[in-house]
């Protein structure tokens, strides 16, 4: 078995579980981690350490975070570190210069079953498209993005009722057995990979924005239904609520769907004292938890204690 002297790179949380399982397996050496570079979050705009830093730090690993992955100095500090594999979880696209460099290549694990979902937020539109299975993936990293060949594939499946959050936790379980197979594969020199076929049908995980997290109640409840648990706990799916002369946007996070035939305008948002649903097309949306602006979030029916809507009020 060849011994591997390995670089990590990636940021967040999900990159955490798999570099900790690495570190515990204690059969290969970790010679770096690479992470982003500190930036300012929050109100305050104090500086935050991405969750792979704070990881390093605790575990006195050697840190680097390059601005820019092409810099002669950084370049020379990485191949100072003398790492034959480069494993990349969650961080950014590589230029050639660096996943080239080790002699055993750099791979990547993917949170999904390629070639379906290449792009930012796999696990996200996994279930915002109502997917009932999904996976991970580890593949050697090439010139463009989550395109390359493929070393191997876990899947699990998707229950109707768990929100990206929960999948999120499982995929990260999943993908430490995937990564520590895989470094197996390739301390044993048993790597056999396959090259992924691209197709018409071929679905995309493409980047989050405020625009695609935005709920539209014309859809069909179980399309509703979907997106809000896809976007649940983060980023969020969001709505503009209007009652009488107040108008403003709120987040919603927990939900369950009732396919139900209505004459209730799309949108109408009917509350008692411990309920509150949205009609759609086909149904309603009953809320479970969501945000006002400048509130924490909140229960609904912790809500509903304390405020009175009106039967006019609407969500668009």
């Amino acid at each position: 078995m060849k011994a591997l002297r390995i670089v990590f790179m990636g940021t967040p949380e999900f990159a955490v579980g798999i570099l900790d399982a690495i570190v515990k397996q204690n059969q290969h050496e970790i010679v770096g981690v690479i992470t982003a570079a500190d930036k300012p979050a929050g109100r305050g705009q104090k500086i935050k350490y991405s969750a792979v830093k704070e990881y390093a730090l605790e575990n006195k690993l050697t840190l680097l975070q390059p601005t820019n992955l092409k810099d002669e100095a950084f370049l020379e500090e990485l191949k100072s570190l003398n790492a034959n594999l480069h494993i990349v979880v969650a961080f950014r696209m590589l230029p050639k210069v660096v996943w080239a460099m080790p002699e055993l290549g750099t791979f990547n694990l993917h949170a999904s079953l390629l070639p379906n979902y290449r792009g930012a937020a796999p696990i996200n539109w996994a279930i915002i498209n109502g997917e009932t299975k999904t996976g991970v993936t580890t593949f050697f990293i090439d010139d463009k993005i989550d395109t390359g060949a493929m070393i191997l594939s876990k899947e699990l499946e998707i229950s109707e009722s768990e929100n990206v959050g929960e999948l999120h936790d499982k995929l990260m379980v999943l993908g430490c057995d995937a990564v520590l197979e895989t470094l197996d594969k390739i301390a044993e020199g048993n790597v056999k990979t396959t090259i992924q076929e691209d197709t018409s049908d071929i679905k995309t995980a493409y980047k989050l924005d405020r625009d695609n997290c935005k709920i539209d109640f014309t859809k069909n409840v179980t399309e509703v239904y979907n997106l809000i648990r896809g976007l649940s706990p983060y980023p969020s799916a969001w709505c503009n609520f209007k009652d009488g002369e107040h108008e403003f946007s709120i987040k919603i996070y927990d939900t369950k769907q009732e396919v139900l035939l209505h004459d209730y305008a799309i949108g109408s948002v009917i509350t008692t004292k411990k309920e509150m649903k949205i009609a759609v097309l086909g149904g309603f949306i009953h809320v479970l938890s969501l945000q006002f602006p400048g509130k924490k979030k909140m229960l609904a029916h912790e809500l509903l204690n304390g405020v009175t809507f009106s039967e006019l009020a609407m969500v668009f």
